[in-house]
């Protein structure tokens, strides 16, 4: 796949297929998920994640989060910023939240309590499809590609860990990544939790 026309066909075809999903789907795919992401070292012994809320048929992060401040770990929720720079918001039961302008429930907090994405340990990336190689294909807009952009530096930094989350379908053979595009340390589906620096 290399021109916009086809990405955009294969965005809407996957849109249409994960909007047709049963709850009952849904619900079973949210627990297979967190399985797969205990798997994760990670989850264990990092204290500041990012995620975000799922809609428009995302696979939901529910448990996860309830995990978390079980544990007392942050869970953090993007907030989205000009120059299409996402910084993040601790969220727990009590956080209130809004609507972004695309709709997207955002915590509602002060401008100095944004936390840069540098900041985290591991953020949980949505997403519309997935190849094994970890390339991504997003919803267009360019946010997680700007924001994270500081891991394409020569010597990548440790943190944080890209994790992408997607239904098993949304997997494809191959995406042709852009020079910008930032690719994703390992994907988590509810069937499996797969490396993208040993994937063929």
């Amino acid at each position: 796949m290399t021109t916009a026309t086809e990405r955009q066909q294969l965005r809407q075809r996957l849109r249409e297929q994960r909007a047709s999903l049963p709850a009952a789907q849904r619900i079973a795919a949210a627990q297979g998920l967190l399985q797969q992401l205990q798997q994760l070292p990670e989850l264990t012994v990092d204290e500041r994640i990012g995620g975000y809320f799922a809609v428009n048929g995302e696979l939901s992060l529910h448990l996860l989060v309830a995990q978390c401040w079980r544990q007392g770990k942050a869970f953090h929720l993007p907030v989205a910023g000009p120059r299409r720079q996402l910084r993040f918001a601790r969220y727990d039961a009590a956080s209130a939240v809004q609507p972004s302008r695309y709709g997207i429930p955002e915590p509602v907090v002060a401008e100095t309590e944004l936390v840069m994405p540098a900041a985290l340990e591991l953020v949980l990336v949505p997403l519309l499809g997935f190849d094994r190689r970890g390339h991504r294909l997003g919803y267009g807009g360019g946010y997680y590609d700007s924001s994270f952009a500081f891991l394409q530096q020569r010597e990548r930094p440790d943190q944080p860990l890209l994790v992408g989350v997607g239904y098993s379908f949304q997997e494809v053979d191959a995406l042709a990544p852009e020079s910008w595009d930032v690719k994703l340390d390992l994907i988590a589906t509810e069937r499996e939790l797969i490396d993208c620096s040993v994937a063929v």
